[in-house]
């Protein structure tokens, strides 16, 4: 007979490439299961309907501990039995429907290129300040503009972008930058005043910023396609709408909440989700030494991104941007006022999913 919750075995499985290592535990907390299974999904099947028969009910919990597994024995047995002495962080994990699966392949790509362009827009801005330091003071705010790209790609430093004249600059980059053209050719001839003195090495970063610049250029076209795929599969789902309707929740913001969280059905409460993505408070007591609630340094982590940069973009609306006032009137500083709004707006989003409804603006006397 199935236990009173409905669940008799709790499976953790320690994913690796070659092969996982699965291991099972009771209600009692006695091993049923423990061996390393190679990644088949048949012998997958076989283990799961092997558990099914002989001991009832059981739930997978893969995620309760992300990112932090070493694909061992004791990982996976770590995980079976904390699913089984904290049941409240179980989740159910139905099979994704097409879209959602999509979603989740898609988004996973764009978060590599996110990673990627962040690394080359580093590494270009590394160059221009070694090599000219007032040039990428101008420019290295606007290193992934289109304009910028263009003129780098073309240019690779400051005594060729200085030999083009700021004519031809100007025609080069205006059908990327209309309206900054003329301002921005002026601001680079401006810093290129600033320092007369040419740095060894120069002459090396004017083969490499080229290429940087080409390079972050087509992984902002990819992302941008992936983007187009992105919003085309978002339009096609049902909770679309409800996200999108939430100030801050961007297409990319939407499609994370719908992977990881879905119609919010697999949480019991709006704390539930906040504790997965890792925004619930900890409190830390040790003695008369440590005390007090800090952020939690678990959870999902790409969730967790997702639900701290919403917050952030929100910031222009002003209910967000009152409740983010007031947190810094009582003496949080901005990132934990940020953090605060965030843990709120996951009991809003909540009980949007939970009813199918739209967000609405707090009343002044709601407020």
């Amino acid at each position: 007979m199935a236990a009173d919750d409905g669940i008799d075995v709790y499976l953790g499985l320690d994913v690796g490439k070659g092969e996982h290592h699965a291991t099972a535990v009771n209600q009692a907390g006695k091993k049923v299961f423990d061996k390393p299974l190679p990644n088949s999904e048949l012998r997958l099947r076989e283990l799961f309907e092997k558990l099914q028969v002989k001991h009832g009910t059981v739930r997978r919990i893969a995620d309760l501990y992300p990112g932090e597994a070493k694909t061992d024995a004791r990982d996976a047995f770590v995980i079976a039995d904390a699913a089984r002495a904290m049941p409240h962080t179980l989740r159910t994990i139905d099979p994704a429907d097409e879209t959602v699966a999509e979603l989740a392949m898609i988004t996973g790509f764009d978060d590599d290129l996110a990673g990627e362009s962040t690394r080359i827009a580093n590494r270009l801005r590394g160059l221009l300040t070694q090599i000219h330091p007032s040039l990428e003071r101008v420019l290295g705010p606007r290193i992934q503009h289109p304009a910028v790209l263009r003129l780098l790609d073309q240019f690779g430093s400051p005594a060729q972008i200085r030999k083009a004249g700021r004519r031809r600059l100007v025609a080069l980059i205006r059908p990327k930058a209309p309206r900054m053209a003329e301002r921005l050719v002026e601001d680079i001839f401006t810093a290129l005043d600033e320092q007369t003195v040419i740095v060894p090495g120069t002459d090396a970063a004017a083969l490499i910023v080229p290429s940087l610049a080409g390079s972050l250029q087509s992984v902002l076209d990819q992302r941008k396609l992936l983007a187009a795929r992105i919003e085309e599969l978002l339009e096609a789902h049902p909770l679309s709408q409800v996200l999108t309707s939430m100030p801050g929740i961007g297409i990319r913001t939407a499609a994370r909440i719908l992977i990881d969280v879905g119609d919010g059905s697999g949480f019991a409460t709006a704390g539930h989700l906040a504790a997965y993505a890792g925004l619930a408070p900890v409190t830390r007591n040790s003695g008369t030494s440590i005390r007090g609630e800090h952020p939690s340094r678990r959870g999902n982590k790409q969730l967790k991104r997702a639900f701290y940069l919403a917050p952030f973009a929100s910031l222009s609306q002003p209910e967000s941007r009152a409740y983010d006032d007031r947190k810094r009137r009582e003496g949080k500083h901005h990132i934990a006022a940020l953090v605060a709004l965030a843990r709120r707006r996951i009991d809003v989003l909540f009980a949007m999913l939970r009813d199918g409804t739209f967000y609405q603006p707090p009343t002044p006397a709601t407020a």
